[in-house]
């Protein structure tokens, strides 16, 4: 089993003002990128649980619903009274989304350090770790104590997904990820998370590099359109998109993030000595794999992450 630990929140999709100039016509989608790698490995038929802070009012109910109509195991969540983290999401003239977050005093923080179990079912062989709980209190510092406790004996993955709006303070920001990044195993993010955390004139090999002689794996970059370059201690293995008509990259490093722990566990990779000791071959296969779940995500409507039935060939 695979626990993905973080936030579940609404993405709250607004269009061009109706006939009346007077509204807005908007669609409320489920989301948040760790609440979208569970339901993106439920979909890829990987056993998987959520451990995060979901509010008893309607828009967290509805949350908790889509969880449990994928098959995603609910024991860990944690009910809170605070409500629904709430983003909105925009056009910008360009195209590109625009995010507005309302996340303030929201039930995704509300996960103290007591709701952790003392052991983690035997089963779980990986944990997922990412976006903006890793610096909100109190659910940050529980991930991190969760983190730091399990590494030792099962796979940690890590996907920032950078938003400075949420971040707060960037050196604190830098630190709380460090520690993370020291016990993770496999670390997932884009050039813009990196540009976002460390200037925009970080390089993501040299990046890269850092964390890998820190004890971290494997290190995935993903860059758009260009694609996504796996870094490990064979090698580097860059490997290009599909050619698609993009609707939506609303999702896609999510979508990417689950297709990768599932192409891991499918083919008997996903603990730390398989990953340690992975070829070219087998990195081009698991990356492969995981930019067409990307890619997939990308020709829809919001982050409607594919089943594994859409990636066979």
């Amino acid at each position: 089993m695979i626990l993905v630990c973080g936030e579940a929140l609404i993405d709250l999709f607004v269009a061009a003002p109706g006939a009346d100039r007077r509204s807005l016509p908007a669609q409320a989608v489920a989301g948040g990128s760790p609440f979208n790698v569970a339901v993106g490995l439920a979909r890829l038929q990987a056993p998987t649980a959520f451990l995060g802070g979901l509010s008893r009012d309607a828009l967290g109910r509805f949350l908790l619903g889509m969880l449990e109509r994928e098959g995603v195991d609910v024991g860990l969540v944690c009910h809170s009274d605070r409500p629904t983290p709430l983003v909105v999401i925009a056009r910008q003239p360009d195209g590109q989304p625009d995010y507005t977050f309302h996340a303030a005093d929201c039930a995704y923080q509300d996960v103290p350090l007591d709701h952790l179990p003392p052991d983690l079912p035997a089963a779980t062989t990986a944990l997922v770790f990412g976006s903006f709980s890793l610096t909100s209190e109190p659910v940050g510092s529980t991930l991190l104590a969760l983190a730091e406790r399990e590494a030792a004996r099962r796979v940690i993955s890590l996907d920032p997904n950078v938003r400075p709006a949420l971040a707060g303070d960037p050196l604190a920001w830098r630190q709380r990820f460090a520690r993370f990044a020291r016990v993770a195993t496999l670390i997932k993010l884009s050039v813009e998370d990196i540009q976002l955390a460390y200037g925009a004139d970080a390089d993501p090999a040299e990046r890269a590099a850092a964390w890998l002689a820190g004890g971290v794996l494997l290190v995935i970059v993903t860059d758009g359109a260009a694609g996504a370059t796996a870094y490990h201690a064979c090698g580097h293995i860059a490997v290009p998109a599909q050619r698609i008509e993009v609707v939506d990259t609303v999702g896609a490093g999510d979508s990417l993030h689950a297709a990768l722990l599932a192409r891991l566990r499918e083919t008997g990779r996903l603990d730390r000595t398989a990953i340690a000791t992975l070829d070219p071959a087998s990195l081009h296969d698991i990356l492969g794999y995981a930019i067409r779940a990307a890619c997939i995500t990308c020709s829809r409507q919001g982050a409607n992450l594919p089943r594994k039935a859409a990636l066979l060939f």
